[in-house]
């Protein structure tokens, strides 16, 4: 279950944290999800010559989980984010525990809009990301479950090149598609047709 903080019971200085451990795949969902597939994150040859010798997560991610504090922890469900303010201080490697801490920095006096000091910290306490985050605060008491996380699976691009080469050694056969439900049906008759198939 999840319960919000509402305005009224927040108090100066009140603070949530989370922990997590970068992985390769988070790295992958990450780019998956935000088409931000920089070298410093996705190529290890690249990376070892690049600034900081070896694969770096992407700054957004700690950033993400800052969001996930705010969302779902302190003030929690209702929350609104209003703005964001962030200094990427050290690289976040993988294999990196990351603690977010937020606190409330300050209330404002006439809304619900809180202003939360956001600091990520690796396992070696070094600070990694330093900022604030502005929210506009639930003012009602929400209790809600948990939803699951879904699964994602990421297949490399070159998934299907056994599948083509064992339709290869079968030879040309007759095909006739009766019925294209979509574009991507056609676009597969195509590729097959290109391959010589």
């Amino acid at each position: 279950m999840m319960e919000n903080v509402t305005f009224d019971e927040l108090e100066l200085r009140q603070s949530a944290e989370l922990t997590r451990t970068l992985t390769h795949r988070d790295i992958e969902l990450f780019a998956a999800v935000s088409g931000d597939v920089n070298p410093a994150h996705m190529d290890e040859i690249y990376a070892l010559n690049g600034a900081f010798h070896g694969v770096i997560g992407h700054g957004m991610w700690s950033g993400g989980l800052i969001s996930t504090v705010l969302g779902t922890m302190l003030p929690g469900p209702g929350t609104i984010y209003l703005g964001q303010e962030m200094r990427f201080l050290h690289p976040v490697r993988i294999g990196d525990a990351v603690t977010v801490t937020v606190s409330v920095k300050s209330k404002h006096p006439d809304k619900p809009i809180v202003i939360f000091d956001c600091i990520c910290r690796n396992q070696n306490g070094e600070t990694v990301l330093a900022g604030t985050a502005t929210v506009l605060a639930p003012t009602e008491k929400i209790r809600v479950a948990r939803p699951d996380l879904p699964q994602v699976d990421i297949l490399e691009r070159n998934h299907f090149n056994g599948i083509m080469a064992s339709a290869h050694a079968l030879g040309k056969i007759r095909v006739a598609v009766v019925h294209p439900v979509g574009e991507n049906v056609i676009e597969a008759v195509k590729e097959a047709v290109d391959e010589q198939m």
